[in-house]
């Protein structure tokens, strides 16, 4: 009997795939090329804190062991570090992990979720994946227009989640915490509002934790993944009121944070020696790399974390960010093209070493030069 094929419901086939920065790796294999920096998933170039070797070294006997599925020490830690109770505490595998728990405890294939245009697009892909609506609202110099935002909810009463990125990625920019707050006290109970604070150790302005005192309907997602250097174990954390901690914890995978990640998350945490380092040593560079990028006629946004967005429309009609793009991966050096964004003339370069960030100047002066 002839019966119709499997498939899925609607806004999953209008779903894309997220693409992911180009692995060093793969660049080697399609150019031959051996000396490769990648600039393009704001990753920590000065990698991780030395505590966190050994830290993940004495976990290697209890590999067979499941990890511990509470998180017991990393969120003691984290709790101190944040001055909160452990039960507002949730652990993910990364924040997108985070995000991801978020839409599917409190978004129905009824509601909506807002977000802002140029925002981190995982947002736009959570609402396909819950088969709900997103509501894109346009930006305002490229970072959240939050009035615009706050009457976007106000139009519409299926309002589940507002996602605000703060700073903002991949355009950098970053809302004053008095502008946040606000926004928070002009929203309905009923509305989730999740900051995303990815990028907060290179912006401690942009830290709204306070903001958890006053309200219960805000989550904040964090990740060890950026200024921790921890991105390749993948561990990230909510904090949120104890109800909604609850909530999340019933649709967590059970051990979604690996017993390596834990460990290491735990003892970054407790190295602000060096995340301190990090931070300032990003600033140095990201001032630095604004100079030439300036001297070189290139465009910017000012930037608050550790990327910064450029704009490849210069006097050379045909040195668009396509082929600036491809010229720098011939050369072995990748950045993020943001054409996926809706920005096709700009890329979005992660601050790296200051060899890594005087090679790449040196290169897309020849490139543009050549032009």
């Amino acid at each position: 009997m002839s019966q119709a094929p499997v498939t899925a419901y609607d806004s999953i086939l209008t779903l894309m795939p997220y693409e992911a920065g180009k692995p060093i790796e793969e660049l080697t294999r399609e150019y031959g090329v051996s000396d490769v920096i990648k600039l393009a998933s704001n990753e920590n170039p000065w990698g991780c804190s030395p505590s966190v070797t050994l830290a993940i070294t004495e976990q290697l006997g209890q590999l067979a062991r499941y990890p511990d599925d509470s998180g017991y020490y990393l969120k003691q830690a984290l709790a101190d570090f944040n001055d909160i109770d452990v039960k507002r505490i949730t652990l993910g595998s990364g924040a997108n992990d985070l995000l991801n728990i978020l839409a599917r405890t409190f978004v129905g294939t009824d509601d909506a979720i807002v977000y802002s245009q140029y925002a981190f697009v995982f947002y736009s892909m959570l609402a396909k994946m819950q088969g709900a609506t997103g509501i894109e609202v346009p930006a305002q110099h490229f970072g959240h227009d939050l009035d615009a935002m706050r009457q976007a909810v106000a139009d519409n009463d299926n309002i589940k989640i507002v996602f605000i990125a703060n700073p903002n990625n991949p355009t950098g920019t970053q809302l004053e915490r008095d502008a946040v707050r606000e926004f928070l006290a002009s929203m309905p109970s009923s509305v989730l509002v999740v900051l995303d604070e990815a990028y907060i150790e290179y912006s401690p302005k942009s830290n709204n934790r306070a903001l958890l005192n006053e309200f219960d309907n805000i989550v904040i997602v964090r990740t060890f993944s950026k200024a921790y250097g921890l991105a390749g174990l993948r561990v990230g954390y909510a904090l949120s009121s104890a109800p909604i901690a609850e909530l999340l914890d019933r649709v967590r995978q059970p051990f979604n944070v690996n017993r390596l990640a834990m460990a290491a998350a735990t003892a970054a945490l407790g190295d602000q020696e060096f995340v301190n380092k990090v931070r300032l040593s990003n600033d140095e560079q990201r001032r630095w790399l604004g100079k030439q990028f300036d001297a070189l006629g290139l465009g910017f946004i000012k930037s608050h974390a550790n990327f910064i967005m450029v704009e490849m429309q210069v006097e050379m009609e045909d040195a668009t960010a396509a082929l600036v793009n491809q010229a720098l991966l011939e050369q072995g050096i990748i950045v993020r093209p943001l054409t996926n964004y809706g920005l096709p003339d700009w890329l979005r370069i992660t601050v790296g070493l200051v060899e890594e960030n005087m090679r790449l100047i040196d290169t897309l002066r020849s490139i543009l030069s050549d032009d």
